[in-house]
């Protein structure tokens, strides 16, 4: 009988006899993420740039296209809602400073979380 022991257990068939190779295993090394070759083009970091600039200004645009043409239309005294109530030109101005307040927020949520590298790539 063979006493001694080893800390990595591999039982062999009882067919077979125990050998003094049985408690190393095969180890194939295939890399980690540190020695794989990861370049790429860097083509993301002109697109997502680009998409989120692209997002905010469209998102910028809208109530401009939208509430101008609603405030100048407001400030015509021959308009028809004009000429019976008096021109109430300070809703579209609300509205328009509550949709930059809430534009101002989403936009600097997307250049938080793709323009800015706070920490997220660290080496």
């Amino acid at each position: 009988m063979d006493d001694t022991t080893s800390t990595a257990h591999t039982t062999a068939p009882a067919s077979q006899p125990a050998t003094p190779a049985d408690g190393a295993e095969h180890r194939q090394v295939y890399g980690t993420a540190k020695t794989e070759n990861l370049r790429d083009n860097g083509l993301w970091r002109i697109l997502l740039p680009g998409f989120v600039l692209l997002t905010s200004l469209v998102l910028l645009a809208f109530p401009l296209i939208i509430l101008t043409p609603l405030f100048l239309h407001s400030l015509d005294p021959l308009a028809a809602a004009n000429r019976l109530n008096k021109p109430e030109t300070w809703i579209w101005i609300v509205m328009f400073l509550v949709e930059l307040g809430i534009i101002a927020v989403i936009v600097r949520g997307l250049v938080k979380a793709f323009l800015l590298q706070n920490g997220s790539y660290r080496r």
